[in-house]
């Protein structure tokens, strides 16, 4: 029996016929289709690897006009010293750096007192107004010593703060403030030099202006922080609040009833409320900045309190917060922090307070305090202070560890009278580099070499405790002096402002920079005692491997 499909296609062969030309036909649409498919995908991938292959050459030519047709940007040349002078010229206990140029170095500011401007400024105290000679505020590039600005502002110059913050949107620092002689406030532009405003003084002829200048938060409402000033006239310390963005005086005269002297302290206790903190007679007062607003303004202010010092103090008046074993030297932050720690620096006695309640944490009985200590790292992270005790050949510098008053290190270093203050930078290890001055002669018993007696500055760090080197030897009066990093984690160098002794009689006047990294290879080599078996150029060459970083 034949199947149907084969019957059928006997019944009707041609119709068979074209059933398989259909197939034949559908068969060979296929084909093509898929021949039209395989083209397509083959056209598809030629032109994804032209894609590639162009974008690959449109990379390397990107980097090769990068690197080698545009030149990148120069970094500015810094000078490894320079220095720069003024004739018959006094100066003053300033130095301030700052990048004011804005060429990622950092520029040195000082004042100078003259008859003319120097270094074609044209700039003379007629210009403003002044009789001659008057003071001038300078600013001299840290990278070569060129003068950036520079203009009188008063016959005379009492305080000096730099680096207030001005309204307008700009987080920079970009203010001078000097309070002059006789009675005058003047803000200067810091990085033109123009005035901002000046307005005259309140304190009386016979009053005497205590420093430092302080900054308070804004109370007038205008984006900037202001300005407190305190006077001390017969026996009588009073305050006065300017505004820092105007230079108007906020209210009146406001007396803190009592004597004192200066070196106060503006604190901050951890709850954010203000109080000055300020030596009186041998013990440490203190007076509420909010107080103090209310009876200059008859009006509440934006001040906080904070209970535990309204409990103490009078909200009106200061009060004693701490009887100090001898007279009241110095009162140092530990750092910017609210609530920080006070280091209290007596005639008799060192001790560190807390800083909430003001109670001893530790006191070091000492002789006599020469200046203001400052802070470093001997151990990684780990604060010390550096304590001068004792003055010329008695000078013995003291490393404490801060939390414990325990010494790390110790050395008598002697020194001349006035000398220049201590420095530290911190190094890449998180310790630190410190700089002291001193006499040349130390160590050199068995030198042969003469030089000129004079201030020498010796460098020391934590992981050589018992070496020295002797970078410089200077002969001229150091007026004031400062090691710091003009280019962040990498230019430390050290600045010295020189000029006579006396400002009654005007003389040579010179701002000098030497880079530190360059002063160790010609450096003198000082041994304490059993320093090791490392010859003296392993010693240069270890401090010339030392990498500082910037502040956080």
């Amino acid at each position: 029996i034949m199947d149907n499909k084969d019957l059928e296609a006997e019944i009707h062969p041609l119709k068979n016929e074209d059933r398989k030309s259909q197939e034949n036909l559908g068969n060979q649409l296929k084909n093509e289709d898929n021949l039209q498919s395989t083209h397509l995908q083959s056209r598809l991938s030629r032109c994804r690897t032209v894609a590639f292959f162009l974008s690959l050459f449109i990379c390397l030519f990107v980097v090769f006009v990068v690197s080698f047709i545009i030149p990148c940007p120069d970094r500015p040349a810094s000078q490894r010293t320079w220095r720069v002078d003024y004739n018959a010229a006094v100066t003053y206990d300033f130095l301030a750096v700052e990048d004011i140029n804005r060429d990622r170095i950092r520029d040195v500011l000082f004042l100078y007192k003259n008859t003319d401007g120097i270094n074609n400024f044209n700039r003379s105290c007629a210009d403003e107004g002044l009789s001659s000679p008057c003071a001038f505020v300078a600013a001299v590039s840290g990278a070569n010593g060129s003068t950036l600005w520079e203009r009188p502002v008063a016959p005379d110059v009492a305080l000096v703060k730099c680096a207030v913050s001005q309204p307008g949107g700009s987080k920079l620092s970009s203010a001078c403030i000097l309070v002059g002689r006789p009675d005058s406030v003047i803000a200067v532009n810091l990085f033109t030099g123009e005035t901002l405003w000046t307005r005259p003084g309140s304190p009386g002829r016979n009053a005497s202006i205590l420093s430092p200048l302080l900054q308070v938060p804004d109370v007038d409402g205008d984006g900037a922080p202001d300005l407190l000033l305190l006077t001390r006239e017969e026996e009588e310390v009073s305050g006065y609040i300017y505004s820092g963005s105007t230079g108007h005086q906020i209210g009146h005269r406001g007396s803190l009833g009592i004597d004192g002297e200066s070196g106060f302290l503006l604190h901050v206790t951890r709850t954010g409320a203000h109080y000055i903190l300020l030596p009186c007679a041998s013990s440490l007062c203190g007076c509420s900045v909010k107080g103090l607003y209310e009876k200059v303004t008859k009006r509440d202010g934006p001040f906080k309190k904070d209970p535990w010092w309204e409990n103490t103090l009078n909200a009106t008046t200061c009060r004693v917060l701490v009887h100090s074993a001898g007279a009241v030297r110095y009162l140092v932050p530990v750092s910017g922090k609210a609530g920080a720690d006070v280091l209290l620096v007596g005639s008799e006695a060192c001790v560190l307070l807390d800083g909430q309640e003001l109670t001893p944490r530790w006191t070091l009985s000492t002789a006599r305090v020469l200046r203001k200590p400052i802070f470093g790292h001997y151990e990684p992270d780990t604060l010390a202070v550096v304590i001068e005790n004792g003055t010329g050949i008695d000078r013995q510098i003291l490393l404490l560890d801060l939390s414990t008053r325990a010494i790390l290190w110790s050395l008598t270093l002697p020194s001349l009278p006035g000398g220049p203050p201590s420095s530290s930078l911190p190094t890449a290890d998180h310790r630190s580099a410190f700089f002291f001055w001193g006499l040349h002669e130390l160590g050199s018993a068995n030198q042969t070499e003469t030089r000129p007696a004079g201030h020498s500055l010796y460098m020391f760090h934590p992981t050589l405790p018992r070496v020295l080197l002797e970078l410089a030897n200077i002969s001229a009066n150091i007026v004031a002096s400062d090691v710091v990093l003009f280019e962040p984690s990498r230019h430390a160098a050290y600045v010295l402002l020189t000029g006579p002794m006396s400002s009654d009689e005007p003389g040579l006047v010179s701002v000098i920079k030497h880079k530190v990294r360059d002063l160790v290879p010609s450096s003198r080599v000082v041994r304490l005692g059993a320093a090791g078996p490392d010859s003296d150029q392993a010693i240069r060459d270890r401090f010339s491997r030392l990498r500082y970083r910037s502040e956080v």
